[in-house]
Formats: C-alpha cells, sequence, structure tokens
C-alpha cells in the first residue's frame, strides 16, 4: 500500500492574498492528498526547511506579488543546497509566459494561471509524483 502524496502549499512574501492557496490546498486533500499550509508570508527557507521536515512530495507556491522570478529560483538554489531531490516545484499567480518559459529551464515546473481547474492541478501533481518517485509505490 502506497502512503498519500504529501504536498506543501505556501504563500512566499508580503502578498497577503491566500484565497487562491486555500482552494487548492483543499481540492489536493478531496483529491486524496496529504497537505501541509504554510500560511502567509513564509521565506524561501521557511519553505524548503518546511518541505524537508514534512519530507514532501510537491512543493506549491502561490505567487501574486510579482516576484516569481526572485522566488522560484531562490527556492531550487536552497533545494539544491540542501540535497532536497526529486520533489516537483510547482506553482501559480500572476505569471508571464515567458517568465514561465524561464522558471521552467531552471527546473520549475508547470505553472497554473489563475482560473486554471483545481482538478488539473491535482492531476498534474498526481501524473508527476507517480512519474518520478518511484519510491513511493
Amino acid at each position: 500500500m502506497k502512503r498519500p502524496i504529501r504536498v506543501l502549499v505556501a504563500k512566499v512574501g508580503l502578498d497577503g492574498h491566500d484565497r487562491g492557496a486555500k482552494v487548492v490546498a483543499t481540492s489536493l486533500r478531496d483529491a486524496g492528498m496529504e497537505v501541509i499550509y504554510t500560511g502567509l508570508r513564509q521565506t524561501p527557507d521557511m519553505v524548503v526547511n518546511t518541505a524537508l521536515q514534512e519530507d514532501v512530495d510537491a512543493i506549491g507556491i502561490s505567487i501574486l506579488s510579482g516576484a516569481h522570478m526572485t522566488v522560484f529560483p531562490k527556492i531550487m538554489l536552497l533545494m539544491k543546497e540542501k540535497g532536497l531531490k526529486n520533489v516537483l516545484v510547482t506553482g501559480g499567480g500572476i505569471i508571464p509566459e515567458q517568465d514561465m518559459k524561464q522558471l521552467h529551464d531552471i527546473g520549475v515546473g508547470k505553472l497554473f494561471a489563475p482560473g486554471a481547474p483545481t482538478s488539473e492541478i491535482a492531476h498534474y501533481i498526481d501524473q508527476w509524483v507517480n512519474e518520478h518517485r518511484a519510491d513511493l509505490m
């Protein structure tokens, strides 16, 4: 019997708009995943440390502040420094297509724009984890 997929949902920075993150967290729980929601005003260090402590399979970052080109690279760097491997980093918010491509090039997974169906987000995480985390089987 395999364990449920564990997802960390985080709001990084000063952006206080967490309704979308809470909706996604609830949808992922409804899809059978274990969800750890960090709450508001997290730093990249806090997110990566929590991901390590909670042994997550995926990290979902909600960002609406426009700081995505700072936040995602910092999280990727910290994950590498701390040896956090084979963990999906995904997220969503107001992120231009060109920036999504640059972030994907450094290892960030699919990013979702506002209004993306939560079922699509859950399916993506489930598919990615099942393809990349054979240790969960």
